[in-house]
């Protein structure tokens, strides 16, 4: 893989605009830091994500009414009559077609409105999703990939591991500020996973390797466009076989961010 090397291999794939109640059906401290929700309902049913970083919008109920006001699309966007509830973006982890069930995870760090909801809200709460409104593809089958991130990513990394193949080749590494929420994944693919303290010194020793890859990196925004530049100063680096967003803002709420334009 070289830097002049212009073939793109993300695919973009759009998908019908759907937002569904669901109720709260599950809550599991899996870590210290981390709870892990399962959230269900026959309106799953159909539910579509394609991408392993993809981004679902959680609708918290508005004070005072049972289930949520869910956005509807008006002259091609989304609309929401009555007060604006708290949306924010999270990875759909594990959707299961059968059961109509979907879990999510929050990292506990801080605080928020929707991570004290997902500490205190009572089982069978109900509340909105929205979306996936688009996916990005990148295809598993490569020879490998590496993926970078904090806390925020881990339910994308989660999510990635799960599919890559046999054959394949997956470079980890997660910064973590508690090394007890370090999990056991696994992944058919050889899995070389470290869980750090500086993803930026992580970033600078690390090697890619030969051969046909790509580089996947989210976490807090200054901090991922640091490491971008560290990752594109890298032999063998190439900006149209990498994706790096930032998932959060130190100070603001409800920030997502691309940060792979291809200048």
């Amino acid at each position: 893989m070289s830097n002049t090397e212009v073939t793109p291999i993300m695919q973009r794939v759009r998908h019908e605009f759907r937002a569904r109640h669901v109720q709260l059906l599950a809550r599991e401290q899996i870590s210290p830091g981390f709870i892990r929700l399962t959230l269900g309902g026959p309106e799953l049913e159909g539910f579509v994500s394609a991408g392993f970083d993809d981004h679902t919008k959680l609708i918290l109920p508005q004070a005072g009414l049972e289930k949520p006001n869910l956005p509807q699309m008006v002259d091609g966007r989304p609309h929401i009559d009555g007060e604006r509830p708290t949306m924010r973006d999270y990875t759909p982890l594990n959707y299961d077609a059968a059961r109509n069930t979907l879990q999510m995870e929050f990292a506990e760090h801080g605080t928020g409105p929707a991570v004290e909801w997902a500490r205190t809200a009572p089982i069978g709460q109900w509340l909105g999703l929205a979306g996936p409104r688009g996916s990005l593809v990148v295809p598993a089958d490569l020879d490998w990939h590496v993926l970078l991130g904090d806390e925020s990513a881990m339910p994308a990394m989660e999510r990635r591991l799960a599919e890559l193949p046999a054959g394949s080749r997956a470079i980890v590494r997660v910064q973590i500020s508690n090394p007890a929420d370090q999990r056991a994944w696994a992944s058919a693919a050889a899995l070389d996973l470290q869980w750090v303290t500086s993803l930026a010194d992580a970033a600078d020793v690390l090697e890619l390797p030969a051969g046909d890859g790509f580089i996947w990196a989210s976490g807090e925004n200054r901090a991922m466009a640091d490491l971008r530049q560290r990752i594109l100063a890298k032999p063998g680096a190439n900006r149209r076989r990498m994706r790096i967003a930032s998932y959060w803002k130190q100070g603001e709420a409800a920030h997502h961010e691309e940060l792979n334009a291809n200048d």
